[in-house]
């Protein structure tokens, strides 16, 4: 599968990034202002991080559908944690089905921005149960599942960005 992993510094500044993400990738790029040159996404992962590449990915693509099939990704990592919490609730696996469906674009849409609620659910869900030991052995775990879940959505990312390529 593969997708379109191109904007433009003109896409980003249009979306207005903050002040030091957009001259840390100017200066990494080696110019002053915007353009319309293809800019690969994975560029902004190596330039700016990321954090940073998230942001772009959301705001300034020109196609959704790599963010549709990331955010879809990501859910589907918790999503056990959820139904394990809310059993015989089937939203959350319908919003990732409709985020991978490339055929229904109104449809997907309106889903992605419900997906977006239910990944926070999911993350509610998540910390519901780390409450329920120490709280500082849940803090060091939920430190460290952040640091994990970052690396592996950083690793998912790039490796969906290079398979464009």
């Amino acid at each position: 599968m593969t997708y379109d992993s191109t904007t433009t510094l003109n896409r980003i500044r249009a979306a207005k990034p903050c002040k030091d993400g957009w001259e840390k990738l100017l200066s990494h790029l080696g110019k002053t202002s915007a353009d319309d040159e293809p800019l690969q996404l994975l560029t902004v992962i190596n330039s700016n991080g990321f954090d940073d590449a998230l942001w772009v990915l959301s705001f300034a693509m020109p196609c959704d559908r790599l963010a549709r099939h990331f955010q879809a990704w990501c859910a589907d990592q918790v999503l056990h944690i959820f139904e394990n919490e809310h059993l015989g609730d089937d939203r959350v696996r319908e919003q990732i089905a409709m985020l991978r469906n490339d055929n229904t674009t109104d449809e997907v849409r309106s889903a992605w921005y419900a997906a977006r609620s239910a990944w926070a659910a999911a993350w509610d869900a998540a910390w519901a149960a780390s409450r329920d030991a120490s709280r500082s052995a849940a803090r060091s775990a939920a430190r460290s599942a952040w640091a994990a879940a970052q690396y592996a959505q950083e690793k998912q990312l790039r490796k969906m960005i290079e398979a464009a390529e």
